[in-house]
Protein backbone atom coordinates (compact mmCIF):
# COMPACT_ATOMS: atom_id res chain seq x y z
CA UNK A 1 0.00 0.00 0.00
CA UNK A 2 1.47 3.18 -1.07
CA UNK A 3 1.84 6.41 1.12
CA UNK A 4 -0.89 7.83 -0.49
CA UNK A 5 -3.71 5.28 -0.47
CA UNK A 6 -2.74 5.09 3.46
CA UNK A 7 -3.44 9.15 3.34
CA UNK A 8 -6.56 8.51 1.85
CA UNK A 9 -8.04 6.02 4.26
CA UNK A 10 -6.46 8.56 7.47
CA UNK A 11 -8.32 11.65 5.84
CA UNK A 12 -11.13 9.71 3.96
CA UNK A 13 -14.31 12.66 3.00
CA UNK A 14 -16.06 10.71 5.20
CA UNK A 15 -13.71 11.32 8.33
CA UNK A 16 -13.64 14.88 7.65
CA UNK A 17 -16.98 16.05 7.60
CA UNK A 18 -17.40 13.62 10.47
CA UNK A 19 -15.21 15.69 12.63
CA UNK A 20 -16.46 19.52 10.65
CA UNK A 21 -19.69 18.04 11.95
CA UNK A 22 -19.25 17.29 15.28
CA UNK A 23 -17.21 20.69 15.64
CA UNK A 24 -20.24 22.66 14.09
CA UNK A 25 -22.53 20.79 16.15
CA UNK A 26 -20.40 21.64 19.34
CA UNK A 27 -20.46 25.32 18.54
CA UNK A 28 -24.47 25.20 18.39
CA UNK A 29 -24.47 24.04 21.42
CA UNK A 30 -22.14 26.22 22.98
CA UNK A 31 -24.50 29.40 21.25
CA UNK A 32 -27.40 27.95 22.57
CA UNK A 33 -25.81 27.32 25.77
CA UNK A 34 -24.72 30.87 26.36
CA UNK A 35 -28.20 32.33 24.92
CA UNK A 36 -29.59 30.24 28.15
CA UNK A 37 -27.11 32.09 30.36
CA UNK A 38 -28.22 35.72 29.53
CA UNK A 39 -31.74 35.68 31.19
CA UNK A 40 -30.61 34.68 34.75
CA UNK A 41 -33.57 32.71 37.02
CA UNK A 42 -34.46 36.53 38.27
CA UNK A 43 -36.03 37.59 41.93
CA UNK A 44 -38.03 33.81 42.49
CA UNK A 45 -34.69 31.87 42.19
CA UNK A 46 -33.21 29.88 45.21
CA UNK A 47 -30.53 31.87 46.79
CA UNK A 48 -27.93 32.05 50.42
CA UNK A 49 -26.88 34.27 52.24
CA UNK A 50 -24.20 33.86 54.07
CA UNK A 51 -23.26 36.40 57.26
CA UNK A 52 -19.49 36.19 57.72
CA UNK A 53 -20.52 38.76 61.47
CA UNK A 54 -22.21 35.34 62.65
CA UNK A 55 -20.08 32.53 61.62
CA UNK A 56 -17.59 31.22 64.06
CA UNK A 57 -15.34 29.08 61.92
CA UNK A 58 -17.25 25.20 63.20
CA UNK A 59 -16.35 24.17 59.91
CA UNK A 60 -20.48 22.34 60.67
CA UNK A 61 -21.07 23.35 56.74
CA UNK A 62 -18.03 21.19 55.46
CA UNK A 63 -19.13 18.43 57.34
CA UNK A 64 -22.82 18.39 56.37
CA UNK A 65 -21.96 19.04 52.72
CA UNK A 66 -19.47 16.05 52.93
CA UNK A 67 -21.82 13.70 54.41
CA UNK A 68 -24.99 14.61 52.16
CA UNK A 69 -22.21 14.19 49.05
CA UNK A 70 -21.36 10.94 50.45
CA UNK A 71 -17.60 12.55 50.57
CA UNK A 72 -14.75 11.12 52.97
CA UNK A 73 -15.20 13.00 56.13
CA UNK A 74 -11.82 15.17 57.71
CA UNK A 75 -10.34 13.91 60.75
CA UNK A 76 -10.46 16.40 63.70
CA UNK A 77 -8.05 19.04 62.82
CA UNK A 78 -7.56 18.15 59.27
CA UNK A 79 -9.58 20.41 57.43
CA UNK A 80 -8.74 21.49 53.39
CA UNK A 81 -7.97 25.36 53.16
CA UNK A 82 -9.30 25.05 49.28
CA UNK A 83 -11.73 23.39 47.21
CA UNK A 84 -11.04 19.93 46.15
CA UNK A 85 -13.01 17.11 43.95
CA UNK A 86 -13.98 15.77 47.46
CA UNK A 87 -14.78 18.74 49.09
CA UNK A 88 -16.87 21.64 47.60
CA UNK A 89 -17.07 23.69 50.33
CA UNK A 90 -14.69 25.35 52.76
CA UNK A 91 -14.56 27.93 55.90
CA UNK A 92 -11.25 30.23 55.23
CA UNK A 93 -10.09 32.47 58.02
CA UNK A 94 -9.02 35.75 56.95
CA UNK A 95 -7.04 38.53 59.19
CA UNK A 96 -7.73 42.41 58.47
CA UNK A 97 -5.84 44.56 60.85
CA UNK A 98 -6.71 43.54 64.23
CA UNK A 99 -10.42 41.98 63.16
CA UNK A 100 -10.58 38.66 62.58
CA UNK A 101 -13.26 37.24 59.78
CA UNK A 102 -14.54 33.98 58.20
CA UNK A 103 -15.58 33.21 54.72
CA UNK A 104 -17.31 30.52 52.94
CA UNK A 105 -16.08 29.32 49.65
CA UNK A 106 -18.46 27.32 47.07
CA UNK A 107 -19.99 27.57 43.83
CA UNK A 108 -21.56 31.09 43.77
CA UNK A 109 -24.35 29.61 41.27
CA UNK A 110 -24.44 33.02 39.28
CA UNK A 111 -26.90 34.39 37.80
CA UNK A 112 -24.96 34.24 34.19
CA UNK A 113 -22.68 31.63 34.99
CA UNK A 114 -19.41 31.69 32.75
CA UNK A 115 -18.87 28.08 33.33
CA UNK A 116 -22.53 27.09 31.47
CA UNK A 117 -21.61 29.89 28.40
CA UNK A 118 -18.47 27.81 27.51
CA UNK A 119 -19.35 24.75 28.20
CA UNK A 120 -19.85 22.94 24.39
CA UNK A 121 -22.12 19.96 25.36
CA UNK A 122 -24.05 21.11 28.57
CA UNK A 123 -22.54 19.14 30.72
CA UNK A 124 -22.95 22.21 33.03
CA UNK A 125 -26.07 23.50 33.21
CA UNK A 126 -28.37 26.31 35.21
CA UNK A 127 -31.79 25.10 36.18
CA UNK A 128 -34.89 27.34 36.28
CA UNK A 129 -35.03 27.55 39.72
CA UNK A 130 -31.61 28.61 40.24
CA UNK A 131 -28.68 26.01 41.04
CA UNK A 132 -26.09 25.32 38.22
CA UNK A 133 -24.95 21.91 37.76
CA UNK A 134 -22.97 19.35 36.45
CA UNK A 135 -23.86 16.49 34.40
CA UNK A 136 -20.32 14.02 34.29
CA UNK A 137 -21.95 11.98 31.52
CA UNK A 138 -21.74 14.77 29.06
CA UNK A 139 -18.65 16.05 30.23
CA UNK A 140 -16.03 16.11 27.06
CA UNK A 141 -13.10 17.18 29.96
CA UNK A 142 -12.15 19.86 28.04
CA UNK A 143 -12.17 21.96 31.05
CA UNK A 144 -13.23 25.26 29.75
CA UNK A 145 -15.31 25.75 32.72
CA UNK A 146 -12.46 25.86 35.18
CA UNK A 147 -10.61 28.66 33.10
CA UNK A 148 -14.24 30.84 32.74
CA UNK A 149 -15.37 30.88 36.27
CA UNK A 150 -14.02 34.18 37.76
CA UNK A 151 -14.07 32.35 41.44
CA UNK A 152 -12.03 29.49 40.54
CA UNK A 153 -14.19 27.08 41.67
CA UNK A 154 -14.57 23.85 39.56
CA UNK A 155 -12.47 21.22 39.94
CA UNK A 156 -11.36 17.88 38.21
CA UNK A 157 -10.81 14.78 40.23
CA UNK A 158 -7.89 13.27 38.23
CA UNK A 159 -7.64 10.08 40.14
CA UNK A 160 -10.29 8.46 38.08
CA UNK A 161 -9.92 6.70 34.64
CA UNK A 162 -12.40 9.43 33.18
CA UNK A 163 -11.34 12.57 35.20
CA UNK A 164 -14.31 14.50 36.32
CA UNK A 165 -15.35 18.43 37.37
CA UNK A 166 -16.99 18.58 40.33
CA UNK A 167 -18.21 21.49 42.92
CA UNK A 168 -21.13 22.17 45.06
CA UNK A 169 -24.64 21.88 43.11
CA UNK A 170 -26.50 23.38 46.02
CA UNK A 171 -28.25 20.71 47.39
CA UNK A 172 -30.26 20.83 44.27
CA UNK A 173 -31.96 17.26 44.64
CA UNK A 174 -32.66 18.48 48.12
CA UNK A 175 -34.25 21.67 47.25
CA UNK A 176 -36.52 19.83 45.30
CA UNK A 177 -37.67 17.77 48.25
CA UNK A 178 -38.63 20.94 49.63
CA UNK A 179 -34.95 20.95 52.15
CA UNK A 180 -33.09 23.52 52.40
CA UNK A 181 -29.16 22.82 51.39
CA UNK A 182 -27.26 20.93 54.20
CA UNK A 183 -24.25 23.43 54.73
CA UNK A 184 -27.65 25.88 55.85
CA UNK A 185 -29.23 23.00 58.07
CA UNK A 186 -26.50 22.66 59.99
CA UNK A 187 -24.72 26.10 60.72
CA UNK A 188 -25.33 26.14 64.31
CA UNK A 189 -25.03 30.20 64.52
CA UNK A 190 -27.40 30.94 61.97
CA UNK A 191 -24.75 32.71 59.25
CA UNK A 192 -26.12 30.74 56.24
CA UNK A 193 -30.18 31.90 55.41
CA UNK A 194 -31.80 30.40 52.54
CA UNK A 195 -34.98 31.26 50.51
CA UNK A 196 -35.63 33.14 47.31
CA UNK A 197 -33.20 35.79 45.81
CA UNK A 198 -35.35 38.65 46.18
CA UNK A 199 -35.97 37.76 49.72
CA UNK A 200 -32.57 37.28 51.02
CA UNK A 201 -31.61 40.30 49.32
CA UNK A 202 -34.20 42.24 51.50
CA UNK A 203 -33.27 40.11 54.69
CA UNK A 204 -29.28 41.55 53.57
CA UNK A 205 -30.16 45.35 53.13
CA UNK A 206 -31.90 45.03 56.57
CA UNK A 207 -29.80 44.26 58.69
CA UNK A 208 -27.11 46.98 57.06
CA UNK A 209 -29.69 49.17 57.17
CA UNK A 210 -30.30 47.72 61.29
CA UNK A 211 -26.91 47.52 62.16
CA UNK A 212 -24.80 50.27 59.95
CA UNK A 213 -22.03 50.15 61.98
CA UNK A 214 -21.37 46.37 62.22
CA UNK A 215 -21.76 45.55 58.25
CA UNK A 216 -20.01 47.12 55.50
CA UNK A 217 -22.90 48.86 53.33
CA UNK A 218 -22.86 46.12 50.60
CA UNK A 219 -24.30 42.84 49.85
CA UNK A 220 -21.57 40.99 47.60
CA UNK A 221 -22.96 39.01 44.97
CA UNK A 222 -26.03 41.36 44.50
CA UNK A 223 -24.53 42.88 41.04
CA UNK A 224 -20.69 41.32 40.67
CA UNK A 225 -20.78 39.34 37.43
CA UNK A 226 -24.65 40.10 36.88
CA UNK A 227 -25.13 38.84 40.36
CA UNK A 228 -24.69 35.59 42.04
CA UNK A 229 -27.17 32.82 43.84
CA UNK A 230 -24.79 33.50 47.19
CA UNK A 231 -24.63 36.74 48.55
CA UNK A 232 -22.49 37.82 51.32
CA UNK A 233 -22.68 40.29 54.41
CA UNK A 234 -19.20 41.58 56.07
CA UNK A 235 -17.55 43.68 58.93
CA UNK A 236 -14.98 44.43 56.42
CA UNK A 237 -14.42 44.75 53.12
CA UNK A 238 -14.56 41.93 50.89
CA UNK A 239 -11.53 42.14 48.89
CA UNK A 240 -9.85 41.54 52.34
CA UNK A 241 -11.60 38.08 52.17
CA UNK A 242 -10.73 37.44 48.88
CA UNK A 243 -13.22 38.24 46.63
CA UNK A 244 -12.59 39.33 43.34
CA UNK A 245 -13.92 42.18 42.13
CA UNK A 246 -16.15 42.66 39.27
CA UNK A 247 -18.35 44.78 37.65
CA UNK A 248 -22.45 44.90 37.11
CA UNK A 249 -21.54 43.03 33.80
CA UNK A 250 -22.33 39.33 33.37
CA UNK A 251 -19.06 37.16 33.59
CA UNK A 252 -20.59 35.18 30.53
CA UNK A 253 -20.42 38.27 28.40
CA UNK A 254 -16.75 37.69 27.69
CA UNK A 255 -17.10 33.68 27.86
CA UNK A 256 -19.37 34.05 24.78
CA UNK A 257 -16.74 35.83 23.06
CA UNK A 258 -14.51 33.23 22.85
CA UNK A 259 -17.35 30.70 22.51
CA UNK A 260 -19.07 32.40 19.59
CA UNK A 261 -16.14 33.16 17.75
CA UNK A 262 -12.92 32.02 18.88
CA UNK A 263 -13.73 28.55 18.36
CA UNK A 264 -15.73 28.99 14.99
CA UNK A 265 -12.84 30.30 14.13
CA UNK A 266 -10.47 27.89 15.27
CA UNK A 267 -12.75 25.19 13.91
CA UNK A 268 -12.24 27.14 10.06
CA UNK A 269 -8.80 26.59 10.18
CA UNK A 270 -8.62 22.94 11.24
CA UNK A 271 -11.31 22.67 8.87
CA UNK A 272 -8.89 24.30 5.67
CA UNK A 273 -6.06 22.44 7.52
CA UNK A 274 -7.78 18.71 6.89
CA UNK A 275 -8.67 19.91 3.24
CA UNK A 276 -5.44 20.86 2.17
CA UNK A 277 -3.68 17.70 3.40
CA UNK A 278 -6.61 15.79 1.87
CA UNK A 279 -5.93 17.55 -1.38
CA UNK A 280 -2.15 17.36 -1.34
CA UNK A 281 -2.83 13.55 -0.74
CA UNK A 282 -5.00 13.45 -3.80
CA UNK A 283 -2.88 15.48 -6.25
CA UNK A 284 0.76 13.94 -5.68
CA UNK A 285 1.54 10.64 -5.18
CA UNK A 286 5.03 8.41 -4.43
CA UNK A 287 6.20 5.68 -6.35
CA UNK A 288 8.25 2.66 -4.51
CA UNK A 289 11.23 4.38 -5.72
CA UNK A 290 10.71 7.39 -3.66
CA UNK A 291 10.13 10.19 -6.04
CA UNK A 292 6.73 12.37 -5.85
CA UNK A 293 4.65 11.72 -9.13
CA UNK A 294 1.91 14.24 -9.67
CA UNK A 295 -1.51 12.09 -9.97
CA UNK A 296 -3.70 12.04 -13.25
CA UNK A 297 -6.33 14.21 -12.91
CA UNK A 298 -9.33 11.85 -13.54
Amino acid sequence: MTDNEIIDRLVSRRDALKIIGTGVAAVLLQSNTALAAEGGSGDKSVAMLYDATKCVGCRACEAACNACNTQPLHEQGDHPCDLTPYNWTVVRQYQEGNEMSFRKYQCMHCEHPACVSVCPVQAMHKLDNGPVVYDPGKCIGCRYCMVACPFHVPRIDWSKPLPEVSKCNFCAKRIQEGLIPACAEACPMGALSFGTRGEILREAHSRIDQNPDLYTDHVYGEGEGGGTGWMYLASVPFEALGFPQLDSSPVSKTSEVVAQYGTPGALIVVGAMLGGVRWMSRRWSIDPEGDLEHEEES
